[in-house]
């Protein structure tokens, strides 16, 4: 495929690049899209008002995370301490009421931003796959902070898609699978 030089007609300046890297930064831009989409939709109910400043922040942090390997490194222990102690927030409210929400396999349903935030947690993981081709080809060095924070973002998209649904008297179906046997977890263990 020939590039073009027209701006019209080309959608991304490394988009005919060879290797893994391209595949990455399009789906962070993917990610950062999904992120704003569940923006969009929790903006729209009042109960999820205090969610929109983490969405807002992790949209961004998104692309951050998305030029962070070609470019400079953009996302920092700052913005990694942050997201935990977001996390560790939330976790308190779902664990007040329902220890056991988090503890479970659940196939994923609710209304808007539900499915938008599953989504965004799907493209993380596929992100952290595209970073494992990256450093596979030794043509770019992966930050340990992008790794990082996609890894815990897939979490606290999952986190928030448990806690919408808490909020709204939604309770996931759970899912057990035929294929791996699980061990129950003891009281001590966390997620």
């Amino acid at each position: 495929m020939k590039s073009e030089r027209s701006i019209l007609c080309c959608c991304y300046s490394f988009i005919n690049d060879s290797g893994w890297l391209t595949d990455y930064e399009v789906l962070t831009d993917e990610l950062s899209a999904q992120l704003g989409m569940a923006f969009s939709a929790a903006g729209t109910d009042a109960a999820l008002a205090d969610l929109l400043p983490d969405l807002e922040r992790l949209q961004a942090l998104a692309l951050h995370a998305n030029g962070s390997i070609r470019g400079k490194l953009a996302v920092s222990e700052d913005d990694l301490d942050w997201l935990q102690a977001r996390y560790g927030f939330f976790q308190q409210e779902i664990e007040g009421r329902e220890p056991e929400r988090m503890k479970n396999f659940v196939l994923p349903r609710g209304l808007a931003p539900v499915p938008e935030l599953h989504q965004a947690r799907s493209t993380a993981k596929k992100a952290l796959r595209c970073l494992v081709r990256v450093a596979e080809e030794k043509r770019h060095e992966i930050p340990p902070e992008v790794s990082r924070f996609l890894n815990m973002l897939c979490n606290f998209c999952f986190l928030l898609t448990v806690l919408v649904n808490q909020r709204r008297g939604v309770m996931e179906p759970p899912f057990v699978s035929k294929s791996y046997r699980l061990k129950p977890r003891k009281a001590q263990e966390s997620r």
